[in-house]
């Protein structure tokens, strides 16, 4: 269980909100010339196995009954990075709650990685040409976009990190804080960690804070399960979290969800794996999850 509890107002009676991870800018080609490029300290040949120092988030807001076609269009783009040889990986989330969404999460250790998958892709003018005609499909079924960039938060984040090629659902809590009020969500976030340590030990989550494309300050708390049964066991965990504070844990909880926090959001996600680009190796770990078989055409006779 992540704090997403800690949003709740006082008496301590904290709802349960639990938020896990990776695209770019506009327009699209761009966008992943800028970001595809998770080079550095092991990201550029495989999924991460430790909290990335810097996400991308690529955010779509899929038109209502175009879903279908939003999916069969974003298979393209890992389709191109494969043909290209491209190590740069990323996991696309649909949402489960909330808006109609696809979300495309891009690990990145720097931006000097960033600049120099620029120049990598701006090299590729036939993998360019097939961005440019992915993104002019895509935009007949997007309502709407956002790209932000988040840094990573290490020290409010807790437990082990997923195996991603094992993950399938993510739960992601926004948290809106009120400027200069970031001192008290720390403290927030460290108290109910502290209670998580003691009462639930399993638990598991990562913090990250927006520093480009979204208001400031906004926090995002990421969780995962590898089966959504597990979510069973991510609020029982919360809830042992919440009765587990101290007195003066409690407190501090009290005192950001009254003076600190502006709103909070959590919403659910399953990972696409045809929208996802990931390594042969993560493929691997479960081919049927990961290059699900198409469904055969129907074939109608005519008369």
């Amino acid at each position: 269980m992540n704090p997403g509890h800690l949003s709740a107002a006082p008496p301590l009676k904290l709802p349960p909100e639990v938020g896990h991870l990776m695209r770019t800018v506009t327009p699209r080609v761009a966008l992943f010339a800028l970001t595809l490029c998770a080079s550095g300290q092991g990201y550029a040949q495989d999924m991460p196995t430790s909290q990335p120092r810097f996400l991308t988030i690529y955010r779509e807001e899929v038109k209502i009954g175009r879903s279908a076609e939003h999916t069969k269009i974003e298979s393209g783009w890992p389709a191109a990075y494969e043909r290209a040889k491209s190590p740069d990986y990323y996991l696309a989330f649909v949402s489960m709650t909330g808006p109609n969404e696809a979300w495309f999460v891009v690990p990145q250790q720097s931006h000097a990685s960033i600049a120099e998958g620029m120049k990598r892709d701006d090299a590729d003018p036939v993998l360019s040409a097939e961005l440019a005609r992915l993104q002019r499909a895509d935009a007949e079924v997007l309502t709407n976009s956002r790209t932000m960039q988040a840094m990573a938060r290490p020290d409010l984040s807790q437990g082990n990190f997923p195996d991603l090629a094992k993950t399938r659902f993510f739960e992601i809590t926004w948290f809106r804080v009120r400027p200069g009020h970031e001192a008290q969500f720390d403290a927030a976030v460290k108290a109910y960690t502290a209670s998580a340590k003691r009462a639930a030990p399993d638990a598991s989550w990562r913090t990250y804070e927006i520093i480009a494309g979204a208001p400031s300050p906004t926090f995002l708390i990421f969780a995962s399960v590898d089966s959504y049964a597990d979510f069973d066991k991510m609020v029982d965990d919360g809830q042992k979290s919440m009765k587990g504070l101290t007195a003066d844990e409690g407190t501090v909880l009290q005192k950001f969800a009254a003076e600190g926090m502006i709103n909070s959001e959590t919403n659910r996600f399953r990972v696409d794996p045809r929208m996802s680009y990931v390594s042969k190796a993560a493929r691997a770990v479960d081919p049927a999850f990961w290059m699900p078989k198409k469904a055969p055409t129907r074939v109608t006779s005519q008369p």
